[in-house]
């Protein structure tokens, strides 16, 4: 019997990348019911029609409300009766972020406190809260909203302590691989209409986790957290050259002209890294290393600082932190393996059935 038998749960942002994922990982077992919050219509009215058809015997299961995190009532309609909650709801773009700094603030601050106010007010179980990379020593706009979301929520852990009725945590992953906004279908894409593929700087190096990972990290923190805690799981990465190469190799096995894809360096984009940190160096020096985790305990101390005795430590100053360019580093051949994980490339090599139209290159 699994933790999530004859449970409710509530994805935020259910409609996108990740919530698609969780569906797989959940539409079978003996989970009571899944609920998918979010503004898009057309994205739930797609997901709904794709259920009846692929899985019309557990569709049922499923249940839509249409709502934004941003506003409290839509979240309260929502979160009634629900047993855990999985935040997901973001934006997640960092270009559109730089541009529209204000709009990160009200869904990825404003609105996961919202989620979080709710689901204690309803006595949810567990709350799992989904941030990025970015949110390490962030430099933009939508790294920035997402670490003062990872503080809203490690706060409000803080303040509920360790035997309250709701707990919450956190979990922190990279680039999941063929999500929304990753460059991946980007590249086929171009690759396939004869285009050259655009590389903003071919060293950049960047964390490669599939959906499954993701989901995987989620269930881990959702079983193994405390509140305040912030999960990451290690992962390989690559360079943005190593990963066009793969690519282009992949998929010069369906035709060889593929192979000979040009590869064009246009510049970094609006707010972007050379390399991006997982872990700070401050946080590796109380993480707790869980095997293919680290968990980050908060800290519990309170604002009367007067009671701790404070001096100065030399392991931070020792510590490095973990990031894309000092993790283990895949070359072609093994980017090539993780790549051929993903199912809408399974499916363009024929290994698999196609589960969507051919156009939608997302997982």
């Amino acid at each position: 019997m699994s933790v999530f038998k004859d449970k409710v749960l509530l994805i935020t942002g259910g409609t996108g990348s990740f919530g698609n994922a969780v569906l797989r990982r959940f539409l079978n077992c003996d989970i009571k019911e899944i609920r998918i919050l979010s503004r898009d219509e057309k994205k739930q009215d797609d997901m709904r029609h794709h259920l009846q058809a692929q899985s019309p015997e557990v569709a049922n299961k499923v249940k839509f409300y249409i709502g934004n995190i941003r506003q409290r009532e839509a979240v309260d309609f929502a979160m009634n009766g629900v047993d855990y909650v999985f935040s997901a709801a973001a934006l997640k773009q960092v270009p559109s972020c730089e541009f529209f700094p204000m709009e990160a603030v009200r869904t990825n601050v404003e609105g996961t406190n919202n989620v979080l106010l709710s689901a204690i007010a309803h006595g949810v179980k567990n709350v799992v809260v989904l941030s990025t990379d970015k949110a390490a020593y962030p430099i933009n706009a939508m790294g920035i909203s997402k670490a003062m979301m990872e503080k809203v929520a490690i706060a409000q852990g803080r303040a509920l302590g360790a035997n309250a009725g709701t707990t919450i945590c956190c979990t922190r992953y990279g680039n999941v691989m063929a999500s929304r906004g990753s460059v991946i279908p980007l590249w086929v894409e171009q690759m396939m209409d004869g285009k050259p593929i655009t590389v903003t700087d071919p060293n950049m190096t960047r964390f490669m986790m599939t959906l499954d990972d993701a989901v995987d990290l989620v269930i881990y923190a959702f079983t193994h957290g405390k509140n305040g805690d912030l999960f990451v799981q290690k992962a390989p990465a690559a360079t943005l050259d190593t990963l066009a190469q793969a690519l282009k190799e992949i998929y010069a096995q369906i035709n060889p002209k593929y192979g000979e894809t040009e590869v064009k360096v246009i510049g970094t984009r609006h707010g972007e890294k050379l390399y991006e940190t997982l872990v700070t160096r401050e946080e590796m020096a109380k993480a707790i290393d869980m095997g293919g985790y680290y968990r980050i305990p908060c800290d519990n101390r309170d604002l009367n600082y007067d009671k701790f005795f404070i001096e100065g430590s030399e392991r931070v100053s020792k510590i490095e932190d973990y990031h894309s360019h000092n993790t283990v580093r895949l070359d072609v051949e093994g980017m090539k393996q993780v790549l051929q994980k993903l199912n809408f490339i399974r499916e363009d090599l024929g290994l698999q059935d196609r589960a969507k139209a051919k156009e939608i290159r997302s997982e």
